[in-house]
C-alpha cells in the first residue's frame, strides 16, 4: 500500500488590540470556503482565492471597521500567510514556481511565484479609481504584502492591461489563486524532496 501524505492543513488564531482573525486551510482540498470579514468585496477576493486555488479556507474577522478596513484586511493576510507556512511545513515535495497570464473581459493580469521561504512582493498594479464601491484599492496591495510576507513566498504580480477596477482587482486574486495552486501542488517526480539545491525551504 502506498504511503499517504500528511494533511497539509493549518491553524491560526491572531488577536490584536484592532483585529481577531482566525484561519483555517487546507492545501489539498477543493477550493470550498467559509469567509467572513465583515467586508464585503474582501469576501468576495477571499472566496476567489479559495475557489481558484482548491485550498479550503475558513476565515473570520472581526476589526475596527468603524475606523476603516485596512487593520481587518492587513491582518487577514497575515494570518492566512501564517496558516498556509503552517500547511507547507518543509515544503517536501512541491512544485514551488508557477506563473500565469490570466485573462478577464478586457482585463489581462499576470503573476508568478516561487514558494522559497524568502518573502518579497513585487507589486506593479495601477488602479484608476481610489474605491470599488466603498473598499479602498491600496488595500489589495497591503493584503498580498501581508500575504507574501507570512506565507514566505516569492510573489510578483503585474497588472498588463485593464479598465475596470473590480476587474483589475480580481484578477490579482484569480491569478494568485492558479499559482498558489499549481506551486503548492506535489510533484510526483521529487515528492520525497525539498525542490532546492540548498536542502531546505524554511
Amino acid at each position: 500500500m502506498a504511503e499517504s501524505m500528511p494533511s497539509r492543513s493549518g491553524r491560526v488564531s491572531r488577536k490584536t488590540n484592532e483585529t481577531a482573525v482566525s484561519v483555517s486551510v487546507n492545501i489539498d482540498g477543493t477550493g470550498t470556503s467559509k469567509i467572513a470579514t465583515g467586508v464585503g468585496f474582501f469576501d468576495h477576493m477571499l472566496d476567489q482565492l479559495s475557489r481558484h486555488s482548491l485550498i479550503d479556507m475558513e476565515i473570520k474577522a472581526d476589526g475596527d471597521l468603524h475606523i476603516d478596513d485596512h487593520h481587518t484586511v492587513e491582518d487577514t493576510g497575515i494570518a492566512l500567510g501564517q496558516a498556509l507556512a503552517k500547511a507547507l511545513g518543509d515544503r517536501r515535495g512541491i512544485t514551488r514556481y508557477a506563473s500565469i497570464d490570466l485573462a478577464m473581459d478586457e482585463t489581462m493580469t499576470r503573476a508568478a511565484v516561487d514558494v522559497s521561504g524568502r518573502p518579497f512582493l513585487v507589486w506593479n498594479v495601477t488602479f484608476t479609481s481610489p474605491k470599488i464601491g466603498s473598499f479602498d484599492t491600496e488595500l489589495v496591495r497591503e493584503f498580498f504584502q501581508a500575504l507574501a510576507q507570512h506565507a514566505g513566498i516569492t510573489l510578483h504580480i503585474q497588472n498588463i492591461y485593464g479598465a475596470n477596477n473590480h476587474h483589475i482587482a480580481e484578477t490579482c486574486f484569480k491569478s494568485v489563486a492558479r499559482v498558489l495552486r499549481t506551486a503548492t501542488e506535489i510533484d510526483p517526480r521529487q515528492a520525497g524532496r525539498v525542490p532546492s539545491t540548498k536542502g531546505t525551504l524554511a
